[in-house]
């Protein structure tokens, strides 16, 4: 039965979908009876399939409510300790890596909140919390240790001011902007080319605009992403080609799939020899 199972079984970087057919089916299913009762259904079970962006929520939600009962200074003062600022990162560097990602600076983030509560949700559920995890980790370090590292570069050829050092960044954005980019792989053919284009001239025109080394990670993680889903999907789809020719190659093997015939029983006495 293991066998059977795994032989069956599909990489979610593997699993696509239409966009067209998808949106044929949500409109089918929206014009429904019950329509309110089964969107909360519907609500309910992507969160029960996405227990870490719902964690991940929470843990923001957490923060915030710290931060508010806090003075301004001292919250300041926190933001600031857990950035992966320049200053930080030779210090402290793992530390900040992790703490950073569950920080937010301004109000409350309900725009941060409810972007996990859906549309990571939605990649969690296709992928499985692991890889979310691990598509989310890689945007999120790797972006960070790339601007870092530039803004090493530029402090040290004096190319940017020196207060960039003890800059403020903490958040969950490169993360999220590495995932957005993977979602381009659950889709198929132009549609994926079209959503692939359209990360790239939002965060582009983020960096035009802004010229900030947080538009400049956002971007990063962007093509980090996209990075990783190429390999990801090029992987899984040479395995599965792999796993599927040892299936066949076993099936149409007579001698892989003959019953073997029983030994002989050689513990009796032959009755021809036997009076």
């Amino acid at each position: 039965m293991p066998a059977s199972v795994l032989t069956r079984y599909r990489s979610p970087w593997t699993r696509t979908v239409d966009a067209g057919t998808a949106l044929h089916g949500l409109r089918e299913w929206w014009r429904g009876p019950e329509r309110l009762t089964r969107a909360l259904r519907a609500l309910r079970d992507l969160l029960g399939d996405a227990p870490a962006s719902c964690a991940y929520a929470f843990t923001l939600f957490v923060t915030w409510w710290t931060l508010r009962g806090i003075s301004d200074f001292a919250g300041h003062r926190l933001i600031l300790s857990q950035s992966t600022n320049l200053h930080n990162m030779r210090r402290e560097p793992v530390q900040v890596l992790v703490a950073s990602a569950f920080w937010t600076e301004g109000g409350f983030p309900w725009g941060t909140i409810i972007g996990f509560l859906i549309v990571m949700a939605f990649a969690e559920r296709w992928l499985g919390t692991l890889r979310w995890i691990f598509v989310f980790a890689v945007g999120h370090v790797g972006a960070t240790l790339i601007v870092v590292t530039g803004i090493s570069y530029a402090v040290h050829h004096h190319l940017i001011p020196l207060k960039v050092v003890l800059a403020t960044d903490v958040g969950s954005s490169y993360g999220f902007s590495a995932v957005l980019a993977v979602l381009a792989f659950h889709l198929r053919g132009a549609t994926r080319v079209a959503w692939m284009l359209a990360l790239v001239v939002w965060y582009g025109l983020g960096v035009w605009r802004g010229h900030t080394f947080t538009d400049y990670g956002h971007l990063t993680a962007v093509l980090l992403g996209f990075v990783l889903g190429a390999a990801s999907l090029l992987i899984s789809l040479r395995l599965e080609r792999w796993r599927d020719g040892q299936a066949r190659a076993t099936t149409t093997d007579p001698l892989a799939t003959a019953p073997s015939l029983p030994a002989p029983d050689t513990s009796r006495p032959d009755p021809a020899g036997s009076r």
